[in-house]
């Protein structure tokens, strides 16, 4: 049981965020929520220590479907970086501020870029498109995700400025963000035969997560006396992280999203 140890902590952190949420908010939506992401993250990584196959696919599904369809379509919460802006500048404690603190700007100091690899809804759908390796060296054209940061802030801003910062107007923004946010996904994975074009590129959220997976706790770790150098973990990379190499300035070392491609083809059990 003791290699299974990573998913019950992973259940128990966001148990015991449930809980605290249900008392401090007196809100019995967010026990539910936070436990029902709890177990399925829970359960994802025992299924991922197992070496199953499927268990990104499973939490993708449960967890990205789960926010994008019950939370955004049902609730009409706006669950991308405009609601985050929306909620902070209206001084309320609402679900983009929640999502975001807890999954893209302090939680990453415990799980890294999971989220990406686990519960993003966007690449939930990138994934299931057949280029899952990266075809050929990186794009110089990551400043992008820079000005796409830029751009949702301002939005918002003006919206505000403007007095049409509403529920109503951000569930529409919400609605069409992410139908461009697939339109532009799946072109640039058809364009550059890599189905995390967009999460490399374009993705705003990543000047969030980037800075904080550099510390995180859990990541992958390379063991050099039992490596053989043949190279697999390295081919089957989505991110084009250098794998085999155990700093934390090894190249694109902030993009790993756990995926265990890596592990599960090392011959020489040297990551894990």
């Amino acid at each position: 049981m003791k290699k299974y140890r990573t998913a019950f902590l992973l259940f128990l952190v966001f148990e015991t965020l449930a809980v605290v949420l249900w008392q401090l908010k007196d809100s019995l939506f967010l026990l539910f929520n936070f436990s029902y992401i709890g177990v399925c993250l829970g359960l994802g990584s025992a299924l991922t220590t197992a070496r199953k196959r499927f268990a990104r696919l499973f939490v993708q599904l449960t967890v990205g479907s789960y926010i994008l369809v019950f939370l955004g379509l049902i609730c009409h919460e706006n669950m991308q970086i405009e609601g985050f802006w929306f909620y902070l500048f209206s001084g309320v404690v609402g679900a983009g501020t929640l999502h975001y603190a807890i999954a893209k700007i302090f939680g990453p100091l415990f799980f890294g870029r999971g989220w990406c690899g686990y519960a993003c809804w966007t690449a939930m759908i990138l994934d299931l498109l057949p280029y899952k390796l990266p075809q050929g060296p990186r794009k110089r054209i990551g400043y992008i995700r820079y000005i796409v940061f830029a751009l949702s802030l301002i939005l918002v801003v003006v919206l505000f400025l403007m007095g049409e910062a509403t529920p109503s107007v951000m569930f529409r923004l919400f609605i069409f963000g992410n139908i461009v946010y697939y339109v532009v996904g799946i072109a640039l994975a058809i364009a550059f035969h890599d189905n995390r074009a967009f999460c490399k590129y374009i993705c705003p959220i990543t000047i969030f997560l980037k800075p904080m997976s550099y510390y995180s706790l859990l990541r992958i770790r390379y063991d050099k006396d039992k490596c053989i150098r043949c190279g697999k973990c390295l081919e089957v990379c989505p991110m084009d992280v250098e794998v085999t190499n155990d700093s934390r300035n090894r190249q694109n070392a902030t993009e790993c999203i756990l995926c265990h491609n890596c592990t599960r083809v090392c011959p020489a059990k040297a990551l894990k």
